[in-house]
Parts: structure tokens; sequence; C-alpha cells
């Protein structure tokens, strides 16, 4: 092993004794940092009829149920949660809009702390969009930056507020560091985060794509599906803002979890949910 001046006496001995080489440090050689990635249960909805999330939303008469998860995401840079579920001060009896109902078991506070997290541990805060059950605890992130698609959030300060906002649960975003976007994002620049725009449900709808080390490619998709079958079969409910932008979306999804052999996880399907290790383990 020729030996370089900089290279220290012992590693060189080390090198020598074991077959090793002296490994570069350089950033093209790095390997991909280690991501991991929790799923937290951030609430329940009781549905009435699960036609109403089905292809055009016919009326159906059979009860289902739908999970709402939030997740976080911790890089060797920051630590980002996407989506932010039901609110933590849900109270007991709640509905949504439509009647169905909403249960929240154990807070999203609660979780983080068992991460040994508080919201100020949180570098940034991504949602999908801003519907009720997705941005229902944005408040409580006043110092982390929001990621946000211009348009989602342009969309849901209109008055009056379209139908499943509640801008009381978002209304610290005019004095949180909000970060616009009008397209993708990396969010830590090395290419294992990143935001993808996928309108449809909402104008400004995004998903979030991540590249983990052993896992591999995992797409975090908001409500771009609302079940599994709508993801398979290409169902768009007919209260989505644009049926067509929502069929563009999901096909240019497909074909990025196809060639990427990844994994599409339908945010709001109790099967995705469980599929994923359960907290507070990670998939990593």
């Amino acid at each position: 092993m020729p030996r370089n001046p900089s290279t220290p006496l012992a590693v060189l001995l080390l090198g020598l004794l074991t077959g090793a080489c002296v490994r570069s440090t350089a950033p093209d050689a790095s390997p991909v940092p280690a991501l991991r990635l929790y799923a937290l249960d951030c609430g329940h909805i009781d549905v009435k009829d699960m036609g109403f999330f089905a292809d055009g939303s016919p009326p159906g008469g059979k009860p289902g149920e739908l999970i709402v998860p939030c997740f976080v995401i911790q890089h060797p840079r920051g630590t980002l949660v996407w989506d932010t579920g039901l609110s933590d001060g849900l109270p007991v009896g709640a509905e949504d809009p439509v009647g169905n109902r909403l249960r929240l078991e154990t807070s999203l506070a609660a979780q983080l702390q068992k991460l040994g997290l508080t919201p100020a541990d949180v570098s940034y805060v991504g949602f999908s969009h801003l519907h009720a059950d997705h941005a229902g605890n944005a408040n409580a992130f006043p110092t982390s930056t929001w990621l946000l698609q211009r348009r989602e959030l342009e969309w849901a300060t209109r008055t009056p507020a379209p139908p499943g906002v509640d801008p009381s649960r978002f209304s610290a975003w005019r004095e949180a560091r909000v970060q616009l976007l009008d397209g993708e994002l990396d969010v830590f620049g090395d290419g294992t985060v990143r935001i993808i725009p996928t309108p449809g449900h909402t104008p400004g709808h995004q998903s979030l794509v991540l590249r983990l080390r052993q896992a591999g490619t995992y797409v975090l998709s908001g409500d771009l599906c609302h079940t599994r079958e709508n993801w398979e079969h290409h169902g768009v409910p007919a209260f989505n803002d644009s049926r067509e932008d929502t069929l563009a979306s999901i096909s240019r999804v497909e074909a990025l979890v196809k060639d990427s052999h990844g994994a599409f996880v339908v945010e709001h399907a109790p099967e995705d949910f469980k599929a994923l290790p359960a907290f507070p383990a990670a998939l990593e």
C-alpha cells in the first residue's frame, strides 16, 4: 500500500494487516445517507359509505375505515414531518363535513415525544395538501419550514374556504417560514427525499418520494388515491378538483414506481399502513 503523506501511520498498518483499503471521503464516493421512515397513527375515519371514495363516487352503502397517518423522516441533515393528521385537540364524537366519524387515539405530540422529538426539533413540515385531516396539527410547528405548493396555499386560503379545509388549523402560515413550491423540491439536496407535484385531488396536491438505503423507493402519496382499488384501477372520486389532472398524476407516479421498482403507499389505506413497520420501529 503506497503511503499518502496525509494518511496516519496507524491506518496504513491496519490496511496492510487486513488487506483493507483506505476509504475515500470524496462526496461522489459516499453511500446513500441513512434515512429512517416512521409511520404514525394520527387518526381514523369511520366511513358510512365507501362508495364516496370510489371512481365517480357512486353510492354503495358499504361502510369502511380510513387511516389518517403522519410520517416522520429522519435524515442526517434534519427531520421532516409529512402530513400532520387530525388535530390533537379533536373532540370526542367529531365528524367530517359529510358525516363520517373522526377518531384519534394517540396525539401526534405524544408520538413525537416517544421519538425524543418536540415540534421545535422538526426542520421541515410538508403537507400533501391542506384538507383538515392532513393539516390538523400544522400550527404546532411555528418554527419549522413549511413546504407547500404555491397553488395549494392560494386555493386553501380563498374565501369562502373550500370544502374539507379548516383555515384555523394552519393559520400559523402567516408567521411561519413557508417555502412555496412551483414544482419539485429535493428537500435535503441529495435526491433521497423529493417532493413532486401531483395535482388533481386539490390544485396544489403533492407527494413525497423517498429513496431508502435498504427498502428502496417509497412514495407517500397523500390523497392521490384514497384506496388501493383506486390506485390499481385509476379511480377518481367525484369530489376531486380535477379528474383529468388526477389521472395524469397517477400515470406519472405509476411510471416512477415502475422504473424504480418502488412501493406506492396509499396513505388512507389501512392495509398499506399495516404493511409499514409498527411504530416506533422504522423503515430504513
